[in-house]
């Protein structure tokens, strides 16, 4: 029998504690059906219009959206309707990080395999995010501390150091993955940057500082 002071009783590092999250998370939201989906995108469109930073924007940076994801469809085509111009994520030569405008849904397609949906339109360096009144960001779970959980890459860790620090950054999440950060905190390392809003269906919460 191996003695008790050997065994490895370490607790599990803070990125596999995000690994076991994310399969949780996906896991939920592959059965979650067309139907509500759909009614959630409404949601997030309308919670989103409503808040000050984005009702006077001139520009803002939204994620297209996938399948399972909060879907930002309904709010990117209300907001180009309005004129507002919208940066969205596009990768260029070498998987370089930009952006570039949306101009319509249908010119928004999967470019190659297991890639978010990706505009036509002309690649912008990343530093274009500079000019984003509000960006809103993809996320697995957030909390009420402003921590995010992404999807694992860190692209948008490293996009949003482009940010202006005045620009709020806003996640979209499902009810059940908005957590209260004194019962259940997201492990949050150096590298992860907080977000200032979380958008549920349901509701608005202004988190962190």
């Amino acid at each position: 029998m191996t003695p008790l002071s050997h065994l490895d009783v370490r607790a599990p590092s803070p990125e596999d504690v995000k690994a076991t999250w994310r399969s949780t998370v996906r896991r939920n939201r592959a059965d979650r059906s067309e139907r509500r989906l759909a009614e959630h995108g409404l949601s997030f469109r309308d919670h989103l219009l409503s808040l000050p930073e984005v009702a006077g924007a001139t520009c803002v940076s939204v994620y297209l959206s996938r399948r399972h994801e909060p879907a930002t469809m309904p709010f990117i085509e209300e907001l180009h309707a309005r004129g507002v111009r919208v940066l969205v994520p596009l990768l260029g030569d070498g998987l370089q990080r930009g952006w570039g405008e949306f101009t319509s849904a249908a010119d928004a397609v999967e470019r190659a395999p297991g890639r978010p949906p990706e505009p036509s339109s002309e690649f912008l360096p990343q530093e274009e995010l500079r000019h984003a009144d509000a960006v809103i960001v993809p996320a697995l779970a957030a909390d009420t501390s402003g921590t995010r959980l992404g999807q694992g890459g860190g692209w948008y860790d490293r996009a949003l150091a482009d940010a202006r620090p005045d620009a709020p950054i806003i996640a979209l999440v499902f009810a059940d993955e908005f957590h209260d950060a004194t019962q259940r905190p997201i492990p949050r390392e150096d590298h992860d940057l907080p977000v200032s809003i979380v958008v549920t269906p349901a509701a608005v919460h202004r988190v962190g500082a």
